[in-house]
């Protein structure tokens, strides 16, 4: 049975909105960074130099959302707080090479960044994939000059009026499939990200479900979900048993705590038994930190998700 997409809630925040605050963030940036201690729900955090060196689970943090600045100030920055990867989103109007080199002189690594973003090509039956095909070989180019990364994220796009969430789908899986063999010369990932309606209305694509079923249709080992925890807690919730069933379909793990989208410790989910769960299921990349430090405090982001991370 088809469907149309279903009426969506306003949005709250999106990834776009996202991009303009970050700019904001230069402001606090790491010249104040001082490590005195701050308190969260009356718990101390931890004095810990680099909060980003974790007990247990290695973390990527967004540098669009974390600081502001030119890219390669932000991988200094992260570097500061002894983060060991970073991510980002569109990778054109970069300058590449000099991000490779400051991650490379921090031994620093890149877990991802967006080769797709936001739009009605990909999913729409009647355009044709050349332009998705050129964005997927630039992407494979990007990936390869830069340390550790093998993934990059695919957006399927924002609903098509007049056209049911299944022909969307169809139509996306016929495009990726494509680029198949592309990604198997290069040896690089696709990670289809799910959204979830509050932040993003109007997308054609929420949920764990109807992300393995792509993946399945795809039916190809480099074609897996961007499995964000915030977007499948604001759409579908069961978060842990959700992820123990669908996790070898889980090429990449992000998060932020919702409802907020700040760091673990700021809103309603259980951080510290998601990171044990990420452990039990041999999850060993990092995990993305697409998420907006509560009061643009980097420091006190840090330390929460370095206490969240301690058991």
């Amino acid at each position: 049975m088809t469907s149309m997409p279903p009426e969506l809630p306003p949005a709250k925040m999106d990834r776009r909105s996202a991009i303009a605050g970050s700019a904001a963030t230069a402001a606090v940036g790491l010249a104040s960074l001082t490590l005195s201690g701050s308190t969260h729900a009356g718990e101390p955090l931890p004095e810990v130099d680099k909060p980003g060196r974790t007990p247990n689970t290695k973390f990527a943090v967004n540098i669009e959302m974390w600081f502001g600045g030119p890219m390669e100030e932000r991988i200094e920055k992260a570097a500061e707080l002894g983060f060991p990867a970073v991510e980002f989103w569109p990778y054109k109007d970069r300058n590449i090479a000099e991000m490779a080199k400051v991650l490379s002189d921090h031994e620093m690594t890149c877990s991802q960044f967006t080769a797709w973003g936001f739009g009605t090509e990909l999913n729409h039956p009647e355009k044709r994939p050349e332009n998705f095909i050129q964005s997927i070989k630039e992407s494979c180019d990007v990936a390869q000059q830069l340390p550790g990364c093998d993934l990059f994220t695919v957006v399927l796009g924002n609903n098509i009026r007049g056209l049911t969430k299944e022909q969307m789908h169809a139509a996306a899986v016929e495009k990726i499939k494509q680029v198949v063999p592309i990604l198997e010369e290069h040896k690089k990932t696709i990670i289809i990200e799910p959204m979830n309606p509050y932040n993003h209305p109007g997308h054609c694509l929420y949920g764990s479900a109807d992300g393995i079923a792509i993946c399945k249709a795809i039916g190809s080992q480099y074609v897996k979900l961007n499995w964000d925890l915030f977007h499948m807690q604001r759409y579908e919730g069961n978060l842990i048993d959700n992820l123990r069933k669908g996790h070898e379909y889980a090429g990449y793990l992000q998060l932020a705590d919702s409802p907020a989208r700040n760091e673990p410790g700021t809103g309603e989910i259980n951080y510290t038994q998601l990171f044990k769960v990420i452990k039990e299921i041999g999850y060993t990349r990092p995990v993305g930190l697409e998420c907006s430090p509560e009061g643009r405090d980097v420091v006190r982001a840090a330390r929460r998700i370095y206490q969240a991370d301690t058991w």
